[in-house]
């Protein structure tokens, strides 16, 4: 199976993936700044030092795709809840809808993520 074409679906998952990274800390710096910190070095290092290869360029550290699905899915959840805990509601729709997009457009690349031929 050939890596589909995900130049839309890269733009929408690092929008989704910007929200959580903004979102995130804003959430959690009342509670704790080393908290906030965690969590963004979190939400970006994880993604970057574990990937599939095939997926990306440089592989840090390779694993199956289900890690990689795993990890976006951590990114759009961590968007979807910070936005509704910080954000007026207006803001906190649109991040739902940009995410719910994300989702509709990750299936493809997730398939191929997930068949056993692209397994680390």
């Amino acid at each position: 199976m050939e890596r589909p074409d995900d130049r839309i679906a890269s733009a929408l998952r690092f929008s989704s993936e910007l929200v959580a990274w903004v979102a995130t800390p804003w959430a959690l710096w009342g509670q704790s700044w080393l908290l906030a910190v965690l969590a963004v070095t979190i939400l970006i290092g994880l993604p970057t030092v574990f990937s599939t290869p095939g997926d990306k360029a440089q592989v840090l550290v390779p694993v199956p795709g289900s890690v990689t699905v795993l990890l976006v899915l951590l990114q759009f959840a961590a968007a979807v809840t910070s936005a509704w805990l910080v954000w007026p509601v207006w803001a906190a729709v649109l991040v739902s809808l940009l995410v719910a997009a994300s989702l509709v457009t990750e299936r493809r690349r997730w398939r191929w993520l997930l068949s056993t031929d692209h397994q680390a």
